[in-house]
């Protein structure tokens, strides 16, 4: 088995808001049908298993960059936006935070009926991976959190959340069935994160007399580990700050938004009319989409989409979310009647602020670019959890 990632992130409290939970579900299922079409089932597997991806995703779509209620947020979206169209789609997601978790097994032996996958072996995948990061590893956290992504060809994920008190953090641990050849013969992958001290860790090599004396009792073979995780390991502060961003990347997303039109590239024509504002939100979802692997080793830089419902690094602009879901919607539903010109142009979007960065220089004043976008929110129909932004005093007196 393989676990793909783990990430540790500070322990966050409150709701989502419903005009952001709303919003959220819209362009979690537009991008994942984006997904689904350029790359199949299999790839939205297999970014879900990402911890990088994951945190860029939950930043793209408004969450705080680095808080732990991404987790619970994105899974809650795209568990409602995704499952009434499970059929169409290919993809089921089960379980969640709490009572919701405990649900995960009759929920896979119910969808495994519907599409002729092995119901028990699904439930018994799901109950180890929840085994072993809240038995097998004792680290301080305890699950909270239980998320079985699966798709109708058998490949599933798992993405669940264990919290810890004395540290004030929670961790997330993801899940890949890639290669997965049974639980006994195939290892699985360690945990990484921030030294909790000693801890009980029977999946360690160190600990295989351990192993091999108990798993002679259950007349198992022990489980060995091969290869250190992913890590993602996000700072307490909430305030975004430049060293937690690639300035270079960024820039290029500012430069392409900012100085270049979409008149300038032939392969942006589709896209005329649309504001520099919403290009650049729509260049970061396109990297979201198209990006590789490699481009989700900064996720706060996905915040600079749609903010953060708590204000950094600045307010959701809404009006600017509407138009962006609105465009990846239009460009997903003249792809399933073979128009791809529209989805075309969006994943040009992201390929052309990659190109730039090879001779790009950043010379951005970082803490300037996060003032501008406050002082502008309320244009955009900036909105956080404290209320709608409203324009300064002299703006003001101009509306009327």
């Amino acid at each position: 088995m393989k676990r793909s990632g783990s990430a540790d992130l500070p322990l966050h409290y409150g709701q989502v808001p419903l005009w952001l939970a709303q919003r959220m579900a819209k362009l979690g299922l537009a991008i994942t049908e984006s997904i689904l079409m350029e790359y199949g089932k299999a790839e939205v597997i297999r970014r879900l298993s990402n911890p990088f991806w994951f945190q860029s995703l939950g930043a793209v779509m408004g969450m705080d960059w680095h808080s732990s209620g991404i987790t619970t947020s994105v899974m809650g979206a795209l568990k409602k936006a995704i499952n009434p169209l499970s059929k169409e789609l290919g993809i089921y997601i089960c379980g969640g935070k709490g009572k919701f978790s405990r649900e995960t097994p009759n929920e896979l032996l119910r969808i495994a009926d519907q599409i002729g996958l092995n119901g028990t072996e699904l439930v018994r995948a799901s109950k180890l991976s929840a085994k072993v990061d809240n038995t097998a590893i004792q680290d301080g956290f305890q699950l909270y959190l239980h998320s079985f992504i699966l798709s109708n060809d058998g490949d599933w994920a798992v993405v669940q959340q264990g919290m810890s008190n004395e540290s004030s953090t929670a961790r997330r641990y993801h899940w890949h069935s890639e290669n997965l050849k049974s639980f006994v013969d195939e290892p699985h992958t360690g945990i990484c994160g921030i030294n909790q001290g000693q801890i009980l860790n029977l999946t360690s090599s160190h600990a295989n007399i351990t192993r091999q004396t108990m798993m002679e009792i259950t007349e198992e073979s022990p489980v060995k580990m091969i290869s250190e995780i992913q890590r993602l390991v996000m700072p307490k502060h909430h305030d975004l700050k430049s060293k937690d961003v690639d300035l270079k990347r960024l820039g290029s997303i500012l430069w392409l938004a900012q100085d270049k039109q979409p008149a300038d590239f032939e392969e942006l024509l589709l896209l005329e009319g649309m504001g520099p504002r919403t290009l650049q939100s729509l260049a970061l979802v396109s990297e979201i989409i198209y990006g590789t692997p490699s481009r989700f080793s900064d996720p706060a830089r996905y915040s600079f989409a749609h903010g953060g419902k708590d204000g950094h690094p600045f307010p959701v602009p809404v009006n600017v979310y509407d138009e962006t879901i609105s465009v990846l919607q239009n460009a997903v539903e003249k792809a399933k009647i073979g128009n791809t010109d529209k989805q075309q142009a969006i994943k040009s979007l992201h390929q052309i602020a990659r190109n730039a960065e090879a001779n790009f220089v950043p010379n951005m004043d970082f803490d300037k670019v996060i003032a501008k976008e406050r002082a502008e929110s309320w244009k955009y129909g900036g909105r956080t959890i404290f209320g709608k932004e409203k324009p300064p005093k002299n703006d003001q007196l101009r509306l009327f």
